[in-house]
């Protein structure tokens, strides 16, 4: 089953195919690294072990202009400086949540699956 079969994820992602054939690329990445729990409220969906570590939402459905289809948000223990991420927050002490726009699938690389992998990690 895929990401976009579920219709609660379809639901957050307003039927999106391009957004829905992120998600399924980004979980994919996600069940490489090891079992996590899917969480889907009415604004995103969370992938968690103890914890959140990856979120991703349509950023469309709340903001005006162009927007690309995903955003991924990802959370580490740390400030990471690379120069993909959109904006990066530090609401807590020990947590920055990394914002990074998703237009294309190769988008979600190696790289990416580092990130979810350290967040993965962090959230167990």
């Amino acid at each position: 089953m895929t990401m976009s079969d579920d219709p609660a994820v379809a639901a957050v992602l307003e039927g999106d195919a391009k957004a829905l054939a992120l998600l399924d690329r980004m979980a994919a990445l996600v069940e490489a690294i090891g079992p996590a729990d899917l969480r889907v409220t009415r604004t995103q969906v969370a992938f968690r072990r103890r914890k959140g570590f990856a979120y991703a939402w349509r950023p469309g459905r709340w903001l005006r202009g162009p927007r690309p289809p995903l955003v991924l948000s990802i959370v580490l223990e740390r400030h990471d400086d690379a120069d993909r991420w959109k904006e990066v927050a530090h609401p807590t002490a020990r947590r920055w949540i990394h914002h990074l726009e998703v237009r294309a699938p190769d988008e979600l690389d190696d790289q990416v699956a580092d990130w979810l992998r350290e967040a993965y990690d962090r959230a167990g």
